[in-house]
């Protein structure tokens, strides 16, 4: 049973979350406020965390940051700050996805669906699970990435953007599949985050992030990598 974290402290909001959840056949545990969620976190191992932002005894991005100091779970935000530099501080803290209330409960367990599809084992075939670069290497059956002798710490939705890049090298893979396959939504309104992750790859895997050599931008259509 895939078992999610709930962290937030609105009652209503927990009920409902918890309902639809427990409806799909999630095991569902809740936690009320920071505190609770990293004890919760440690003790429960959890394979996907909801987290709100606004929580009553500290920040949810300290949360998130505390949480990637130790796991990779997929984190997904669930706040009501909409404003962009709230949530490019979100993604950038470890965030895999990023979700403003009001919102659809459709749509979040897509987006639910996917952030676990994310932490799943993909068979591949022999010739796919090593590439090596000039600057990186990758083990795609490890999921470990190795720069300059030491290891790239990715996310999630990090690793799986890349993944998905580097299993077809050459090719333009468009905005539209990357948005449906990482994070359950074709909606083009959600391209920034693609916009944020490349950036946050680019930084940790390319020499020159703002000339990248490996990790190619197509202007209006997609990203395309160069091995």
């Amino acid at each position: 049973m895939t078992r999610v974290l709930v962290v937030e402290d609105d009652p209503q909001l927990v009920r409902a979350l918890v309902i639809n959840l427990q409806a799909r056949r999630y095991g569902v545990d809740a936690a009320p406020d920071g505190a609770t969620a990293l004890r919760l976190a440690a003790s429960r191992q959890p394979d996907v965390v909801i987290l709100d932002l606004g929580l009553p005894d500290m920040d949810g991005v300290d949360v998130l940051k505390a949480l990637r100091g130790w796991t990779r779970v997929p984190v997904m935000v669930l706040s009501a700050r909409q404003a962009s530099d709230e949530k490019v501080a979100a993604l950038d803290a470890g965030a895999d996805d990023y979700v403003t209330k009001p919102f659809s409960m459709d749509e979040l367990m897509a987006r639910l669906r996917a952030a676990v599809r994310r932490t799943e084992d993909v068979p591949l075939a022999p010739e796919t699970t090593q590439v090596e670069t000039g600057e990186f290497t990758i083990d795609l059956l490890a999921k470990r990435v190795v720069r300059h002798g030491r290891d790239v710490r990715l996310t999630p939705t990090e690793w799986h953007l890349l993944e998905i890049l580097v299993t077809n090298p050459g090719r333009l893979v468009t905005q539209k599949y990357l948005l449906q396959e990482v994070w359950g939504v074709p909606q083009s309104n959600k391209t920034n985050y693609l916009r944020v992750y490349m950036a946050q790859l680019r930084r940790k895997l390319e020499a020159d992030p703002s000339h990248p050599r490996y990790l190619i931008t197509e202007p209006g259509m997609g990203y395309r990598f160069e091995g």
